[in-house]
């Protein structure tokens, strides 16, 4: 009765860092599905070969002892042995090269997005825009995002990542993020959404995304940009469409 129990309970999806974390975020996006697969798919690799080599150097202490073999080989060189270190090899890291040029070729492709919206770096906080429903007369829908300090957090809340105004996104949708700083170099990171994304004063960057579910999304800035570097968390909350509705109906008010 327990294990049924178990099993029709919710999940709770990890989407900030936790104390002694070991691991990844849970994935929000089939981008950072896509990263967290090609890690085990390489860490594979990274523990059967370290295995082996240990093996080969252990077997090559042990039989070749001074005790054991007092009159060593005289064997410099041997086709054999060239073919077997040279072609696995190879072939191993066409197994690790082939997965690894999705994510890279995901992350730079730009889908007809559903939404925009803009996030400008300054030292200690960031603005976020919401230029799809700007008029001729009208200026964009905009918040300024500061940290909550530490004294002023509430119970619950993720220290020095929780801010007052979160960036409210419709999940399920393909949104679309202008980045850009208004004084010096910043960094736009989310681990959950699979996002990281550089700042360059007098240019426009841009990222695309797929949000599979809803949820609160933390990240940081992730370029040091000054004293205040560790004081810029991100918060972006993907919601219901009718909820995203309702909340850039009430900015416009």
């Amino acid at each position: 009765m327990m294990n049924l129990i178990w099993i029709f309970l919710p999940i709770a999806f990890r989407d900030a860092a936790e104390p002694r974390q070991l691991g990844f975020q849970d994935p929000a996006t089939p981008m950072m599905q896509g990263i967290i697969d090609l890690h085990h798919d390489i860490f594979l690799f990274l523990t059967v070969i370290p295995i082996l080599v240990l093996r080969m150097l252990v077997r090559a202490l042990w039989h070749f002892h001074h005790k054991r073999n007092p009159i060593p080989e005289r064997i410099v060189h041997g086709t054999t042995i060239e073919i077997i270190r040279t072609i696995p090899p190879s072939i191993i890291l066409m197994f690790i090269a082939t997965p690894s040029f999705a994510p890279p070729y995901s992350m730079d492709e730009v889908v007809d997005p559903a939404i925009t919206t803009k996030a400008i770096g300054h030292q200690r906080y960031r603005t976020h825009e919401y230029p799809d429903y700007n008029s001729s007369d009208e200026q964009s829908p905009t918040s300024d995002s500061y940290m909550i300090p530490e004294d002023d957090s509430e119970s619950g809340q993720s220290r020095l990542l929780e801010v007052d105004n979160r960036v409210v996104v419709p999940a399920k949708t393909h949104p679309r993020t202008i980045i850009t700083p208004a004084d010096v170099p910043h960094s736009r990171a989310v681990p959950s959404l699979g996002v990281k994304r550089d700042a360059v004063p007098g240019r426009l960057n841009q990222t695309s995304i797929f949000i599979k579910r809803g949820g609160v999304y933390y990240g940081q800035c992730s370029e040091i940009c000054g004293t205040n570097h560790a004081f810029m968390p991100i918060v972006a909350e993907a919601v219901s469409s009718d909820d995203y509705v309702s909340r850039v109906s009430n900015k416009l008010d």
